[in-house]
């Protein structure tokens, strides 16, 4: 969709959580196969309501309450997705879908590939993750790299309303699996205007949140507000930021994030996940591997620690915030 049909198409001010509904909403009333199942999705309209409405309007064929059994409810979307039906399989928390990890990467993962082409998994399995709520354990968790990590999946993380309605209008029209992780911190955080009708955000596309020419910070999820709003009181020090949200985590938009680095010289990434084996390893290699002679000094990681995620009162200390990443940006201005 183009900014100037994005002007002028009928829009709704949502949060975050309200575009997940609305993105359902739309898809399920475009297209019959669209079903959405999970624990709580129907009667209780999800555990953060994102589905709420949805069995009211779509009925318990389409939109259905299942058992507390991760592997069940993954194992049964890939059965109906192998025959015609486009499945929406919620987890209630990213922590929760563990015991659904083997049906993920052993079956969905590899339908296309194990069936020489003849069959393909075009489901969504979604997750709200991450930390900041003060949620109990196995709540907060930030694993995307596990999925990312795995060859036939797609990873795909919303910062915006806007983005989160195209994104799972995308994933789910894709023919193939994709996680579509939510972050459940900016779920209510502000509203943004998303457009009434269907439109695709394509995944595997980043977006450039901010021009600059000083230092590139790379990021997705619930890190992008901290991160812009570390990039906004840098300006006052003369340090110009470019924001890159990568949107999709897998595939990587390896073009924006090199094209951004060759400008700068300069490289931050910031996650929420662990430092050790995360996502920004492979970003910091991949912008080695193409531009390593635009290279002006070592490109920062902000991340969280290689801890469990911590309870309350530690939540605080382990999320990276805006003046943590700020430091991280100005180590790398300042080399």
């Amino acid at each position: 969709m183009s900014q100037q049909q994005r002007e002028t198409e009928q829009t709704q001010s949502l949060t975050l959580v309200q575009a997940v509904r609305d993105g359902l909403y739309t898809e399920m009333s475009r297209d019959d196969d669209v079903v959405v199942m999970g624990e709580d999705v129907g009667e209780n309209g999800g555990v953060f309501r994102a589905t709420q409405g949805l069995l009211d309007e779509f009925g318990d064929q389409r939109v259905i309450d299942t058992p507390l059994a991760e592997a069940g409810i993954v194992g049964t979307g890939i059965g109906m997705a192998a025959y015609g039906l486009r499945p929406v399989a919620e987890m209630q928390f990213l922590g929760f879908a563990y015991p659904a990890f083997d049906q993920i990467v052993s079956h969905a993962a590899r339908l296309r590939a194990r069936s020489n082409g003849r069959y393909t998994c075009p489901m969504v399995v979604r997750a709200p993750y991450g930390g900041g709520i003060r949620a109990p354990e196995h709540h907060s968790e930030s694993t995307e790299a596990l999925f990312a990590h795995h060859p036939g999946l797609k990873v795909a993380i919303p910062s915006t309303p806007y983005d989160t309605k195209g994104l799972l209008t995308a994933a789910i029209r894709d023919p193939d699996p994709v996680i579509f992780l939510e972050p459940k911190l900016i779920y209510r955080a502000f509203r943004e205007d998303v457009p009434e009708g269907s439109y695709e955000v394509p995944l595997g596309e980043a977006a450039v949140r901010r021009e600059g020419s000083d230092v590139s910070a790379y990021t997705w999820g619930a890190m992008t507000r901290p991160t812009m709003e570390a990039a906004e009181d840098l300006a006052e020090e003369g340090i110009d930021v470019e924001v890159v949200d990568l949107r999709t985590v897998s595939p990587l938009d390896e073009e924006t994030i090199i094209d951004s680095f060759e400008k700068t010289g300069r490289g931050v990434v910031v996650h929420e996940a662990p430092k050790s084996g995360g996502l920004a390893g492979e970003i910091t290699a991949t912008i080695q591997e193409h531009s390593l002679l635009y290279q002006e000094a070592p490109i920062t990681r902000v991340t969280g620690f290689d801890v469990p995620f911590p309870l309350h009162a530690l939540e605080d200390y382990y999320m990276p915030e805006s003046a943590r990443i700020a430091d991280g940006i100005r180590d790398a201005a300042e080399f």
